[in-house]
């Protein structure tokens, strides 16, 4: 009897900061449609590069920023305001502990 994994294909990427990605290569690294890449950009999650969607592009952090709110969304039942606060204050953790590392060093000096 065969038996067939069901747990999901993993994909990793790795992607500089100044790396540009298109709305559709967004689409595919987030597995998602054009649809919800454009309402994480209507709630402030995501910022694009560019007038019109179909001109997009996105740099590495927006990558990263959709994947969160996603799998807030997915895995937390988070709906999509709640997401952007919730990446919002993650950046905003991520920020201060990096001013605190820098502030611990300069004191050691």
């Amino acid at each position: 009897m065969k038996t067939e994994n069901k747990l999901p294909k993993l994909d990793i990427c790795i992607l500089e900061e100044q790396s540009k990605l298109t709305l559709d290569d967004l689409c595919c690294a987030c597995s998602v449609s054009v649809d919800h890449i454009i309402k994480l950009v209507d709630v402030g999650i995501l910022e694009p590069i560019g007038n019109e969607p179909t001109h997009w592009s996105f740099d590495g952090i927006s990558l990263n920023r959709a994947r969160v709110a996603l799998r807030l969304q997915r895995d937390i039942g988070i709906d999509l305001v709640g997401a952007a606060l919730a990446v919002e204050l993650l950046d905003e953790i991520k920020f201060l502990r990096s001013r605190l590392r820098v502030v611990d060093v300069e004191s050691d000096l």
